[in-house]
C-alpha cells in the first residue's frame, strides 16, 4: 500500500500517529539524542582518537566515534585541503576515523547477513536500496553478494539493504561489508 493509504486507514481508526512526520533519523530515541544512548551502551565510543587519511597521513584528532558516520563531510574540523575530505570508514578498534576523497567512498558490491525473503525464488532484474531517502539502483544478487551496476556511495556494515522488483520488495539483509570500487577497478 502508499503509504498515503496507511495514513488515511490509521486516521480513520482514530490512530494518533496518522499525521505523525515520517522518521528521518532513529525513531526510538525518545530525545533525539542518539549519543547518550550508545554512550550509556559503550562508553568507549564517546572516547577520541586520530583522524587518518586514508593514504595513512594522520590530519588531527576526532573526539569520538560517535560523533561521526561514513559519508560525512561536515564537522571534521581538518579544513585547509585542497578537496574535500569525507569520512570513508571508522576503525573502533584503533578508535580512528578514516577519511579520504569522495572517490573513496564508492562502493561496487557488500556481502549481505541475515537475508530475508519475503516470497518464493526470484529471478530477473531487482533494484537495492541502502538508505531510507535513497532512489532503489539497479544491482544483481550473488549468493550473499550484492554487487551494484554502478558504484554507490555512503554504503556501509550495519546498514540495511532492500531488494526490490519494480515496487515489490522481495526481501533483505543486512550489510556485514563492503567492496570498494576502487580496489575493484585496480
Amino acid at each position: 500500500m502508499p503509504k498515503s493509504q496507511v495514513r488515511a486507514l490509521a486516521e480513520e481508526a482514530g490512530l494518533r500517529n496518522a499525521a505523525k512526520p515520517d522518521s528521518q533519523d532513529i525513531c526510538f530515541v525518545p530525545d533525539g539524542d542518539y549519543a547518550k544512548i550508545v554512550r550509556k551502551l559503550r562508553p568507549d565510543a564517546d572516547e577520541g582518537g586520530d583522524i587518518v587519511h586514508v593514504d595513512g597521513r594522520v590530519m588531527g584528532r576526532h573526539r569520538g566515534l560517535i560523533h561521526y558516520t561514513v559519508g560525512q563531510r561536515k564537522g571534521l574540523e581538518i579544513g585547509g585541503q585542497p578537496d574535500p575530505l569525507y569520512v570513508v570508514r571508522l576503525d573502533a578498534e584503533a578508535r580512528r576515523v578514516i577519511v579520504g576523497p569522495k572517490a573513496t567512498l564508492a562502493v561496487a558490491g557488500a556481502t549481505l547477513s541475515d537475508i530475508n525473503w519475503l516470497g518464493g525464488a526470484f529471478t530477473g532484474p531487482l533494484t537495492a536500496k541502502v538508505r531510507s531517502m535513497a532512489k532503489p539502483v539497479p544491482a544483481r544478487l550473488e549468493g550473499d553478494r550484492l554487487i551494484f551496476d554502478a558504484p554507490e556511495y555512503g554504503v556501509a556494515p550495519g546498514q540495511a539493504a532492500v531488494l526490490y522488483a519494480g515496487d515489490r520488495v522481495l526481501g533483505g539483509g543486512w550489510i556485514a561489508s563492503t567492496q570498494g570500487a576502487m580496489a575493484q577497478a585496480a
